[in-house]
């Protein structure tokens, strides 16, 4: 452009800024629905034409090549809260997923077995840890249930070396099962 249609197109963008821009704002948030983002799209494309003043044709309907740019940079603005809205919408999926399965899980989980378990692998040690004698006398009276004569009879030896090995079982079992007393009631 030369100077005297460098001075109309300023004079005329001025004009078109002063009597269209709160228009072309009320456009633009038609469709972003945020005003400061519209605002900002508005003030964008009136800096852009401002900055290329100099690339533009004489005599060009400068309203009409403003809608035009406000249009585009909304139709960005939309396609990229378009893309960012997937983006977290996966993201809030993948979450529900994560969460769906610690629910179903949990839901699986019987902690009673679990505790049951674990106590059993505990005595299951700690009688395996016994001497032979004794490991042998606990099993006969705590699992087989006979009484401390009949184990004496079978074993040959006395009710009283019985009793002995019994109490020196349970001595080390309680030691092993010290968090978990309620276990007596069993044993």
């Amino acid at each position: 452009m030369d100077k005297e249609g460098n001075l109309s197109f300023i004079s005329e963008l001025t004009e078109v800024f002063k009597n269209k821009q709160q228009q072309f704002i009320q456009f633009a948030y038609s469709y972003v629905r945020d005003k400061e983002d519209a605002e900002d799209i508005v003030m964008s494309a009136f800096t852009t034409m401002w900055e290329r003043r100099d690339e533009l044709q004489e005599h060009i309907n400068i309203s009409a090549l403003l809608l035009t740019a406000i249009k585009n940079r909304s139709l960005n603005y939309l396609q990229h809260q378009e893309v960012r809205m997937n983006a977290e919408q996966q993201i809030s999926n993948m979450k529900q997923k994560e969460i769906a399965l610690r629910i179903s899980t949990l839901e699986a989980c019987d902690p009673e077995k679990l505790f049951c378990d674990e106590i059993q692998s505990i005595i299951h040690t700690a009688i395996n840890e016994l001497p032979s004698t004794s490991r042998q006398i606990f099993i006969l009276s705590r699992i087989n249930n006979m009484s401390n004569k009949e184990i004496a009879t079978r074993m040959d030896i006395s009710v009283k070396t019985v009793e002995f090995h019994i109490t020196r079982s349970l001595k080390q079992l309680r030691a092993k099962l010290k968090d978990y007393q309620f276990v007596w009631i069993w044993l």
